[in-house]
Parts: structure tokens; sequence; C-alpha cells
């Protein structure tokens, strides 16, 4: 199945029921969720962070600047905000806003009462197909619990520049910073993923990545030639580009539509999307049940499938100095091994000749 070729009518779309947050967690994004969930006391930070942050006053001013979606605001909005609900099966639906912003955009927020965002820009440009997406995405960030992270990753942002006279508090926080953006990259693919799930429509997926990259009209936009986009992105260039790419990403927590595209490609070719719709996937019952360790282990293999896998230039060429590094000191010890071996022989002829 590819991106392009399924255009899933609405009224086909599947009710996962029960389905728990780690059908669609990016094993990287679920492995440090669970090593942040199993810190001892971090709900404690977490809540004394909230206060110093104030989440009860960001949402009243959400209440006071936007408008609060319902079936009598934005009633085609509401419409969908339900039916990405429901296909999701979330009961408890968060509060919806509509803010004035010009680009497509969408944001969870908040922890003891998460709410959602999306900009007019999305409203405005995006079909019922692809703001569906759009908001499955956003439900599925408040379903695995992104909001309450990216707002600590906000937080430490705005310690770094008040802290910015202090070397050595500055690279310490910007270590932190950076290795908290690296998991809300993961985190926004984990999202990726939610959207396509909750409506069902590969090539809706794929046009809201070329409008988020490109506006609204899609008719001077070609499909084959912005996923070829993707796989120049991924692989193409040399080293230069490879170390331009992570001065780009370091600080960034949103991976760019044409690498958020290929690697959903990956996703639903992988036959784990096929394999939900089929019913076959993790129940919110067994979460109490999930292994941490396994958690974890599956970050870990993610890591070093990606790397085994990338075709990008400067982790190719680490891959193959690792081996000749590895060739060179086995040759070394070879080398020594033999070396020894023949005094050794030597010693003991000289001592039966004497």
């Amino acid at each position: 199945m590819t991106i392009e070729d399924d255009n899933r009518p609405a009224r086909q779309r599947v009710a996962l029921t029960g389905i728990s947050s780690r059908a669609w967690e990016h094993p990287a994004d679920r492995g440090a969720l669970t090593a942040l969930r199993e810190l001892r006391g971090f709900d404690d930070v977490v809540r004394g962070l909230f206060g110093m942050w104030n989440e009860r006053g960001f949402r009243l001013s959400y209440l006071a600047g936007s408008i609060r979606v319902d079936h009598r605001q934005y009633p085609r909005v509401h419409g969908l905000f339900v039916e990405a609900a429901d296909t999701l099966d979330v009961a408890e639906r968060p509060e919806l806003y509509v803010t004035q912003q010009p680009i497509i955009s969408g944001k969870a927020i908040g922890m003891d009462r998460p709410f959602i965002v999306i900009s007019t820009g999305a409203v405005e440009k995006l079909d019922d197909e692809e703001l569906r997406t759009l908001l499955g995405r956003e439900i599925g960030h408040v379903r695995s619990g992104h909001a309450v992270y990216q707002t600590i990753m906000t937080i430490l942002t705005r310690w770094v520049t008040n802290i910015s006279w202090v070397p050595v508090g500055v690279i310490a926080m910007r270590a932190i910073i950076a290795a908290m953006y690296e998991w809300w990259r993961k985190a926004e693919l984990s999202a990726d993923r939610a959207g396509l799930l909750a409506a069902q429509d590969p090539a809706a997926s794929l046009r809201l990545f070329m409008k988020m990259a490109g506006g609204g009209d899609l008719s001077q936009i070609d499909t084959a030639a912005f996923l070829e986009q993707a796989a120049e992105y991924e692989g193409g260039g040399d080293i230069r580009d490879s170390i331009h790419k992570i001065g780009m990403t370091a600080f960034s927590g949103e991976p760019f539509p044409v690498a958020r595209a290929a690697e959903l490609q990956k996703w639903v070719d992988s036959g784990e999307y096929t394999r939900i719709l089929g019913g076959d996937y993790p129940r919110r019952d067994d979460d109490r049940d999930a292994s941490v360790t396994a958690d974890i282990k599956d970050a870990a293999a993610s890591y070093r499938d990606t790397l085994r896998e990338t075709p990008d230039p400067l982790v190719t060429f680490a891959r193959k100095a690792a081996g000749g590094a590895a060739d060179l000191v086995g040759s070394a010890a070879r080398g020594a091994r033999d070396w020894a071996r023949g005094r050794g022989d030597s010693n003991g002829s000289n001592g039966n000749g004497n």
C-alpha cells in the first residue's frame, strides 16, 4: 500500500475500539516516555514546573482571544473533531480552539486538562479529510501525554535565555533541550500515525504535508515530485549536507514536512497500518501489563535500524570508518599475536639448542 493509492471513503472508517496510544507511538517516542514516567519523583517536578507556567492562565488566554469550537461555533470543525475522536475511541474529548494564524498548524497544551488549538489557516486551507487528519494527530498527542513534556521543553528553552550569562549552565541546559527536541521529533511522527488512523486516508496525510510545506493550492504541486524531494532530503548530497541537516534539526521540535511524509510512508509500507485496521493492535486495558524493559529495548532497536538503513552520507561514512577501524584493530591484534607466538617459538628453539 502506498500513500497515494488509498483514498478510503469516510463511511468505511474502522472504529478502533479500546485502542491504546502504544499502537501509534514511534518506538523512540514510547521509550523516552516510558523512561520519563519511571523516574522517581518526576511527576512532582512536572507539577512544580506547571505551577510556574500557570496552565490555568494559558487556557484563559485562549478562552479570551480565540474561538472555542462546539456545535454552534465552527460546526464543520466540530463534526470532524467528533468523528476523529470516535474513530480513536476517545470518549472524553479535550476542548478545541481555533486561533487567528495564517499558517496551517495545531498543538496540544496542558496537563490536568489538556486542550487543542488549531489555526484559522488550517480551517481555511484543508479539506475535510485533511482537517480530520490534523485533528486526529492532535488527539494522538493528548492521548500519548505529549502536551506535558512539550510544555516542559518550552519552559527549559526560556530558562536557557535567562541564564545565558552562565556558560556551564547554558551548555548543560542546551544538552537537555537538544535531547528533548530529539524526542519531540519522534513524538511528531507518532502523532502523524494517529492522524492517519483517525482519518484512514493516507492520501489526505500526504496532502496535509504538501500544504504545510507549500500552501493550500495543490493544483501546482506534483505528488511524485514531492516524494522525490523526501528521498533526496534523506539521502542526497554529501557529508556537508549531512552537517547542515544536523544544524537545521538539533534545536527544532518538528520534522520537516518532506521527512514526515517519507517516515509515514515507511510505516504504511511496513504493514503496521493495515494490521491495526484489521483489529491487530494493543488495547488500553493491557497498558498496565506493558513491559518497560521491552519499550526501552524497542527504542534502542529503532535507532540501530535507522543508523543501519539510512542513506545519509555522514552516517554511511561513519559506518565505513567504524568498519575500517575495526579491521585495522583486528589486523593489528592478529599481527601482535603472531609476533608474540614467533618470539615464543624462537625462544623455545634457542633454549633447546643451548
